[in-house]
């Protein structure tokens, strides 16, 4: 895991913030103001050293863009694998799915500037860097195809549902939480509960 504490550092090419140091920065600016807002020179200015000192790391903006988008997947992703793979062998479907569910929001909610960056940030970046990043997109989407598909096999889910629009849907409704989630009115673990609560139960009486 990448080191959260950045300090104030003298104007050497060299400088103790670092490449880690340099994207934790960048993920923060970039959640909390965009792709556009954000220029090299105002997050070496919120590192505290030169722009300059950036090149040091990084050949420009978007490399270190692509860095973060990829960062922010890839904590999303070991947070679900995590709490699928420490669950018992016959754990059911529900359980499987409210697991998969927390780990998501926790992961994007309360974990990582990255992951938040990532959503905030991807519709605004350009192409090129877009496509560099969807092999660390496709591989967590396939982790989420490969449990939703595993739980149809076992009769779990039915048979008509189509895996990928259900994936869609079920990461697109995460995601969105990051513009309205509020964590003053409540948590993310109770967000993911009413989440799972109206995913595999519906919100109609029977």
């Amino acid at each position: 895991m990448a080191d959260t504490t950045v300090s104030k550092v003298s104007d050497t090419p060299r400088t103790s913030v670092g490449r880690d140091g340099v994207l934790n920065v960048a993920a923060r600016l970039f959640r909390e103001q965009g792709y556009g807002a954000v220029s090299l020179r105002k997050i070496a200015e919120a590192a505290g050293i030169k722009a300059s000192s950036i090149y040091y790391h990084f050949g420009s903006k978007d490399e270190i863009v692509a860095a973060v988008l990829d960062a922010g997947i890839e904590a999303v992703h070991e947070s679900m694998r995590q709490a699928i793979a420490v669950l018992p062998t016959d754990t059911g479907a529900e359980a499987a799915l409210r697991a998969a569910i927390g780990a998501h929001l926790r992961a994007l909610l309360e974990v990582s500037d990255y992951s938040s960056a990532n959503v905030r940030i991807f519709g605004q970046v350009p192409q090129s860097v877009r496509d560099a990043n969807l092999p660390t997109r496709r591989a967590y989407e396939a982790e989420w195809d490969a449990l939703l598909s595993r739980l149809q096999k076992n009769g779990a889910l039915q048979r008509d549902v189509d895996i990928r629009r259900l994936r869609l849907m079920l990461i697109g409704a995460l995601n969105a939480t990051l513009e309205w989630f509020d964590p003053d009115r409540g948590s993310a673990e109770a967000l993911s509960r009413t989440y799972a609560d109206v995913f595999l139960n519906g919100i109609l009486e029977r």
